[in-house]
């Protein structure tokens, strides 16, 4: 199934939006990422529906079920069901978590962080390593949340996520909010972890809001992205160019103009980076013609 290339600024597919994605030609986004836990569990997304969805948006894949980090086998039936629906959907990539879950069984994503540590690095890759030889190609690893810090750490986050990506040779997915929310609760720089990561596996971009408990940072998906996470996307974007990017809103839902309205935050955001890489040359922009 041949799909538009994945750039500029996409959203997060939920379900009470879907049938107004579908009916209303009008909207422009040019790209969905979809959580494959809403299609594997009863409720979610029907066949049909996402079919109709995958017909229409260039999609790529997003889940928390795996458990990456963990200690039992990975779950080869869920992987399976993953990779079907890729083929299905012909969705252009599949991302999941640098973490474990607390209860693997039973699917709970507690997204919980590893420790920092070479013998972690050896053991997350090589599961991410038999993950993708069996999609066949190379996934993205997305930088989880963290609320306290091991003693044990013998790296520093950014170090740990580069040491994994070098090992089992994997992309990145980065998540500017989940940094900035470790950043606040563990009283740590956030420019450190964003300069230790190596851009050129970076090819996706999470943006989402964070819930202040006072005395730390919660990563609820529930609110708009934070004024503190645009300005270091946008130092970022500006650093390394316009990555395909997107909004992650999971609960407490906005209507879908509103979910659209931080969009296009973002899609200005990546614009304003690619003229800035056009100017100057004699080359002619085209940035016009397409929905970013």
């Amino acid at each position: 199934m041949l799909k538009a290339a994945i750039s500029g600024a996409g959203i997060g597919l939920r379900l009470p939006h879907a049938q107004q994605l579908l009916a209303d030609e009008s909207i422009e986004v040019p790209w969905l990422e979809v959580l494959a836990d809403n299609w594997l569990v009863a409720g979610g997304l029907n066949q049909h529906l996402l079919q109709a969805v995958s017909e229409r948006y260039p999609i790529v894949l997003h889940s928390v079920g795996l458990s990456l980090g963990g200690p039992n086998p990975l779950d080869v039936n869920y992987l399976q069901q993953i990779k079907m629906l890729k083929q299905q959907t012909g969705a252009h990539w599949y991302s999941e978590h640098a973490s474990f879950s607390g209860n693997e069984t039973n699917k709970v994503a507690d997204l919980l962080p590893l420790p920092y540590t070479q013998e972690a690095v050896m053991h997350i890759s090589q599961r991410i390593r038999q993950t993708q030889d069996f999609m066949g190609e190379r996934i993205l690893l997305e930088n989880v949340s963290t609320y306290m810090s091991c003693r044990h750490n013998e790296l520093s986050e950014g170090e740990f996520i580069a040491a994994i990506a070098a090992e089992a040779d994997c992309y990145l997915l980065l998540d500017i909010n989940n940094a900035f929310v470790t950043s606040v609760n563990l009283q740590q720089s956030m420019s450190s972890f964003l300069q230790a990561i190596p851009v050129e596996r970076v090819k996706q971009i999470h943006l989402a809001g964070f819930h202040d408990k006072g005395d730390y940072l919660l990563d609820a998906h529930n609110h708009p992205v934070d004024t503190n996470v645009w300005a270091a996307f946008t130092a970022y974007i500006n650093q390394h160019g316009a990555i395909p990017s997107m909004i992650e809103w999971d609960s407490e839902l906005p209507s879908l103009p509103r979910l659209l309205e931080e969009r296009r935050i973002a899609a200005d955001i990546l614009l304003a980076a690619k003229a800035n890489t056009y100017k100057g040359t004699d080359q002619d922009s085209t940035m016009g013609e397409q929905c970013v």
